[in-house]
Formats: C-alpha cells, structure tokens, sequence
C-alpha cells in the first residue's frame, strides 16, 4: 500500500505538529556554529554546551578571537570537539574577515567556511532564511530509504536529489523537520515503533519490529 508524498507528510504533520529546529539559538550566526557542532552528536549533547559558549561568545566577532583551549573546554561533552573547537573559531574569523560578520545567505558562500557543509548549509538556508532546502541528516536518510523515497545504497546527495524530486518545494523546509522528529522520537534506527507505524505496509525495511 503506497501512500503519496503528500499523505506521508500529512501524516507525520499529525503526528509531530511540533516539528521544527531543536537546536538552541539566539542568532543566525549561533544557528550556525550549534549546526557544526551538531555533526555527529546529538542536538541534546549540543545543546548542553552552547548556553555557556555563546554566552561568552555571541558573535562572530568574539568567538574568533577566542582561545581553542578556552573553546575546548566549553564544548568537550561532544564528539570530536577539539576538531570541532578549530572550525567554529575558523569559521568565526571567515566570517568577520569576508562577511562582516554577517552568515552568507547562499550555499555556495556557505560552504566555502571551515566546518560547512552541504547539510549544514542546507539547514542554515532552510531555518535562518527561509530558503527551500532539505538537510540529509542520518534520521532523513534512514527514513526516506525505509519508506521507499530513496534506494538503500543512495548516498546522501543522491537521497537529497531524490526527494525534492518527490516532494513539493514549498514543502521541503517543513519535510526536513518532520522526517528527523519521525526518525528521533518513533523510526528510531535500532528500535522502530513499527507496530503503531502508519507507514507498516509500506516500509522496506527487512526485520521489522514487530
């Protein structure tokens, strides 16, 4: 039984009305360094440590002129934080040096500061400016390939390219959220809700959780 990407995102607007960017932030600029740090950690780990790193650095301006060993310190808690301490004061200063201190509004501009990639800038464009943009994360990849909008050996451009495709654009900030809070709170990886799962009888996944 296959449900359109319409009815799947209805779905799931019903089931998280909620559904947006969990990541504390106070500016675009805190959106954007929370994102870096965000890679490969978990938003809650993030969140735990950017209260006191943006209180003693707020802006670009400041945090670039930090020490790495005062940065590491605030955000040791997470995964590769030492690398993660060089990028966002290496990113801070691009920012003052080429950007007035300003986050750039376009991909490309994004992705030419140190620690910015692809999803990161995608999720800066989508939450900070509005712009149509879908961020593969691990939970948008692992729920697109289960509920069959992408091919298990799809990397995760090619998931990306795939879904807006699929999806219509004025929908695709929305989607990027909706598919992470289905992915964190029910799709889990290891423990699927997949006998209260709406999507059931469409899943591709093979050892369903049932």
């Amino acid at each position: 039984m296959k449900k359109s990407s319409d009815e799947i995102l209805d779905t799931l607007s019903e089931m998280f009305p909620d559904a947006k960017c969990e990541l504390i932030h106070q500016s675009t600029f805190q959106l954007l360094i929370a994102v870096i740090l965000s890679a490969q950690t978990t938003d809650a780990s993030v969140n735990r440590v950017t209260p006191k790193l943006f209180e003693k650095y707020p802006d670009a301006s400041s945090l670039g002129d930090a020490a790495i060993e005062d940065v590491e310190k605030l955000i040791h808690n997470i995964g590769l934080y030492r690398n993660k301490a060089k990028n966002i004061i290496t990113c801070s200063k691009e920012l003052v040096e080429r950007f007035q201190g300003k986050v750039p509004d376009n991909r490309k501009d994004l992705m030419s500061l140190s620690g910015v990639g692809r999803k990161t800038a995608n999720v800066v464009l989508s939450v900070a400016y509005d712009v149509p943009a879908i961020a593969v994360d691990t939970h948008v990849e692992r729920i697109s390939k289960r509920l069959g909008l992408a091919k298990p050996e799809d990397n995760v451009l090619k998931v990306e390219e795939k879904l807006k495709r699929k999806l219509k654009k004025e929908r695709w900030n929305h989607a990027h959220h909706l598919f992470i809070f289905f992915g964190r709170y029910f799709c889990t990886a290891k423990a699927p809700h997949c006998k209260e799962c709406p999507f059931l009888e469409m899943c591709k996944e093979k050892n369903k959780n049932i």
